[in-house]
């Protein structure tokens, strides 16, 4: 045998002993991860069982109230300390999304829920007695929603299988959207939506690149990180990590980054508020439930399905906002908007204040609290029972400056918007125009408590007929001189809308708890209550959609026609200029705004209606609703009909005056000419009113005029007030036949006339006993009538007398009767007739 040195043969064995240590180690690892992974398989099993299932992230809130749009979106989530705004992911700024992926998941896209990388250093973190965690977007949202906070291995064993079982049902899109709508941002700000109003009052698409670092920066440590909560900067350096990540993954280059972290240096916030859509409505919404349910139903963690249409929500508060902060010249310091659909009831948009946030007003809800003056709003209402009492569309008013005494111990003279009178006004172009005039005096003529008592029952509760609201009001009430609220007002235009039937208003279609179990679910109100006759709300929605019959004070262009479509809207304006309004509807949607100051202060002069404040947010959004809800008035009934009339005044057409189309309930149509074309017989002498010895005589001229009356119902004093208006107004137009005397001829006053009415001149009476009638004018006493037959004196009559009839029988023949009659002012007047008694006179 070969000699081996000692030396080598040690080398040797150790190179053995090596090998073998190895091939132990390796068998001893393959062993161990045989072991682990078995292990592993059974963590997995054992903690499994009993897993929430991931397909209920979107409903595992706790016992969180939610409150959803009627589109199923969610608007609002009750916690005792957490406010949520749920966005969609497209609604998020992209930036937003890669900062928040670069600090929190840089391989987000790769991964299938865990991230390994994360895993190993967590577990060596673990190993060496200090617990991490290696969580995944998906594991996050999994804490978050599904699990506990707290940092135990079973959770995060349970919190891995979960976010492998949740990749495989959502998109990366999905998971995402749903991070950022449960992330924690710091106080009572849960998801980006409540965080970027909260902290910087934009929404998530509008944020900045350094807006998005700080938001995405957050999450890990809210209470550290929030500029609110901390009270420190330490939000700085985490801004500017985020910064850092998101230019080393690719997303913003080194110029933006530097860029971004200067201007993260002087970033501001807003103060913390409540962000959410619709928070007045929200309010509105719990209030109905628990009138009807209990307070307690709200901590029990149920879904409540509104009828809030959520995207339509969103356009009436830009609208409404960007309106009111435009009016700032106009000292317009709130505007408030809702809109109601008329068949159902349901609430679509309300907008009880233009910023919810606002100190000093922000917090008052306009639309269901706000008892304001209501204006013109409240003619339609007042026309409808005018209607009911016979007037029609065609009926005149004089549109006069007129003085109604004693109203509220002073006299009124109400003036119209525009400070000028128009003279006679059809009802439909009253209506349409808004004259202040013709509105009072129709009230005059209608009765104030039955004009209370409609508007009561079309459910403005505030104007109870009773004796205090009747004493209180008075004329002024045609005006607006009570108050109402903007949801009453606008529920009240929608009985107009469904062809007179009434639907209270409602917020709530459905509650269930989050098993899906119904609580409640809304009954159909379609039928509603009969508060007007179709008839009725026809016409009134004709007249209120018809551009040409409100011409004269808003124009053809102005913000209350909607071009090429159909809407029924009426403005208000209280004198003072304190509240300015817009409510208008179609059959399907119905929708009123109110500008003004919740102080109740004085608006500028200027505000105009058709022209600024409520009617340009009216017209936008109304705008927006007719995509989605159709235009257009309820169907003519069959008991309205059309009929051409004079346009002028009213009555069946008349030769040389113009004619339109008027609509009529059954049986109140006119049958003739208007009552206002007159035929006078004039005095030859004087132009004055033919006297009774001129017309008997025949010296007068026939001729036409136009005479308009009206009765004064307010004067107590024997006075004709609307009358005295007229009279001077149609002796200054330039047509003559406005100018028509009213006094009376005193030609031939002294005169007497005798006229014979029978027997007839020239006649053959076949019978002996002829009788004798006559008719005696004198504008004085007449002292004494004689009767001469042949010349004979046959009777004397004394005394004042104006008809005598006298029978005497007479033998066959001819004769001439003479009537003579002498007055106080001893003239005389006398007539003949010639007749044959059973002969012919003439033979």
């Amino acid at each position: 045998m070969a000699y081996v040195p000692r030396r080598r043969r040690r080398q040797s064995v150790f190179r053995i002993r090596k090998q073998t240590v190895l091939l132990y180690l390796v068998v001893g690892c393959i062993f161990l991860a045989i072991f682990g992974y078995l292990a592993a398989l059974g963590l997995f099993a054992w903690y499994g069982r009993d897993l929430p299932k991931p397909g209920t992230l979107s409903e595992a809130r706790g016992n969180s109230t939610v409150f959803y749009d009627r589109n199923g979106k969610v608007i609002y989530e009750m916690y005792k300390d957490k406010n949520r705004i749920a966005v969609d992911i497209d609604d998020v700024n992209k930036l937003m999304q890669q900062a928040t992926i670069a600090i929190e998941d840089k391989r987000f896209y790769e991964h299938q829920g865990i991230s390994q990388y994360g895993i190993l250093r967590a577990l060596i973190s673990t190993l060496t007695g200090n617990l991490q965690g290696g969580s995944t977007i998906t594991q996050q949202l999994i804490k978050n929603v599904l699990l506990t906070r707290e940092q135990t291995l079973p959770r995060k064993i349970k919190e891995a299988i979960l976010a492998y079982e949740v990749e495989k049902k959502y998109t990366k899109k999905e998971i995402l959207e749903m991070y950022l709508n449960e992330a924690p941002y710091g106080g009572s700000f849960w998801g980006v939506g409540s965080a970027s109003m909260g902290y910087f009052g934009k929404q998530p698409k509008e944020l900045s690149i350094v807006e998005s670092a700080f938001l995405a920066g957050l999450p890990q440590n809210p209470s550290n990180y929030s500029p609110f909560v901390s009270g420190k900067d330490t939000w700085k350096k985490r801004t500017k990590d985020v910064l850092r990540r998101m230019r080393e993954d690719g997303y913003i280059t080194r110029d933006e980054e530097k860029a971004a972290s200067a201007r993260a240096e002087k970033l501001i916030f807003d103060s913390p508020k409540l962000d959410t859509y619709a928070p007045h409505f929200i309010f509105y919404a719990k209030k109905q439930v628990e009138d009807q349910f209990g307070p307690a139903i709200l901590n029990q963690g149920v879904k409540i399905k509104t009828t809030l249409d959520l995207e339509l929500q969103k356009k009436a508060e830009s609208i409404v906002k960007k309106e009111i902060e435009g009016l700032e010249d106009y000292d317009v310091g709130n505007g408030a908007l809702v809109a109601i659909e008329p068949d159902t009831g349901q609430i679509i948009a309300y907008v009880g204040s233009y910023d919810y946030n606002d100190e000093k007003f922000g917090k008052f809800d306009v639309v269901s609290q706000g008892l304001r003056q209501p204006g013109s709003t409240l003619k339609p209402i007042e026309y409808s029972v005018a209607f009911q009492k016979g007037y029609t569309p065609s009926t005149i008013i004089m549109d006069l400056k007129t003085v109604f005494p004693n109203q509220g111990g002073e006299d009124y003279t109400p003036e119209n918007y525009d400070l000028k009178y128009r003279g006679p006004v059809q009802i439909r172009f009253a209506l349409g125009n808004s004259f202040n005039v013709p509105a009072v005096k129709m009230l005059a003529m209608i009765g104030l408590r039955d004009f209370l008592q409609q508007a009561y029952d079309m459910g403005m509760e505030s104007l109870e007929p009773t004796q205090e609201n009747i004493n209180n009001l008075g004329l002024s009430a045609s005006l607006g001189g009570g108050e109402t609220t903007l949801l009453q007002l606008t529920s009240a235009f929608g009985v107009f809308a469904n062809e007179g039937k009434k639907v209270d208003p409602t917020s709530i279609l459905e509650i269930s708890d989050y098993k899906d179990k119904k609580i409640f679910k809304a009954k159909d109100q379609e039928d509603g209550k009969s508060i007007l006759s179709p008839e009725i709300s026809f016409i009134i929605s004709h007249i209120l959609s018809d551009n040409n019959a409100r011409l004269k004070t808003f124009g053809p262009n102005s913000y209350l026609n909607i071009s090429g479509k159909t809407v029924a809207v009426k403005t208000g304006t209280t004198n003072d200029k304190r509240d300015n309004w817009a409510v208008g509807y179609t059959t399907s949607i119905a929708m009123g705004v109110w500008v003004g100051n919740n102080d109740n202060s004085v608006m500028n002069q200027q505000i105009a209606s058709g022209a600024t404040g409520a009617s340009p947010i009216w017209h936008g959004f109304m705008t927006e609703l007719l995509g989605k809800y159709d235009d257009g008035i309820m169907e003519k009934p069959d008991k309205v009909k059309a009929l051409t009339v004079d346009a002028y005044l009213g009555g069946l057409p008349k030769d040389g005056y113009p004619t339109r189309s008027e609509y009529y309930i059954e049986g109140s149509e006119p049958t003739d000419i208007a009552p206002y074309y007159k035929k006078l017989k004039v005095s030859k002498a004087n132009g004055k009113i033919a006297n009774d010895i001129e017309v008997k005589s025949g010296n007068y001229d026939e001729k036409d005029f136009i005479i308009i009356t009206e009765n004064d119902p307010i004067s107590t004093d024997g006075k004709n007030r609307w009358q005295e208006a007229i009279d001077p107004w149609a002796h200054s137009q330039n047509d003559d036949k406005y100018k028509y005397p009213t006094e009376n001829s005193d030609a031939s006053a002294e005169n007497v006339v005798v006229s014979i009415k029978s027997p007839s001149n020239e006649s053959t009476v076949n019978t002996n006993d002829v009788e004798i009638n006559a008719k005696i004018t004198s504008l004085t006493a007449v002292k004494e009538v004689k009767i001469w037959i042949n010349d004979e004196e046959k009777k004397v009559i004394k005394g004042n007398t104006t008809e005598i009839t006298e029978k005497f029988t007479l033998p066959n023949g001819k004769y001439a009767i003479k009537v003579s009659a002498l007055n106080e002012k001893d003239k005389t007047g006398d007539s003949t007739v010639k007749i044959g008694v059973n002969e012919d006179w003439n033979e």
